[in-house]
């Protein structure tokens, strides 16, 4: 009976976790001399899906838990859905994929150095380097 209520604990505290990774805030980020202040999701979708070229977003990687939220969150799409989207552009060369970077502090780096970059990271990693212009919920 011990083992069992064990097992129970356990699951459960898998469970919580799992759904504190699936709550997390996302935001998108500009660099801070980015005269943008706020941007609703439909707007910075239009970066993130090719649409327009006036900010280069950058992405994390494919298998990035966070990467799947926001998508999902943004406009409502899952990851092979974007990657074949962004396929036909690059294979038309109307679009050029956004770079992927390993992680949010990479992705901070990016973001800061370059002006015109647009990219989003968990709330808790937000530091003085970047700006955030939207909170994904």
């Amino acid at each position: 009976m011990k083992r069992v209520i064990q097992t129970i604990v356990m699951a459960a505290g898998l469970l919580s976790a799992a759904a504190a990774v699936q709550a997390a805030e996302i935001v998108i980020i500009v660099n801070p001399a980015n005269p943008a202040t706020a941007m609703t999701p439909t707007q910075a979708s239009q970066f993130f899906l090719g649409k327009s070229q006036m900010f280069v977003p950058v992405d994390l990687p494919e298998n990035s838990a966070v990467r799947a939220e926001f998508y999902k969150k943004l406009c409502d799409k899952d990851l092979a859905e974007v990657k074949a989207l962004w396929s036909k552009l690059v294979f038309t060369g109307k679009a050029t994929a956004p770079k992927e970077y390993s992680s949010a502090a990479e992705i901070k780096k990016a973001v800061a150095a370059t002006p015109n970059a647009i990219g989003y990271i968990d709330k808790s990693a937000v530091d003085s380097t970047v700006k955030v212009i939207t909170t994904l919920h």
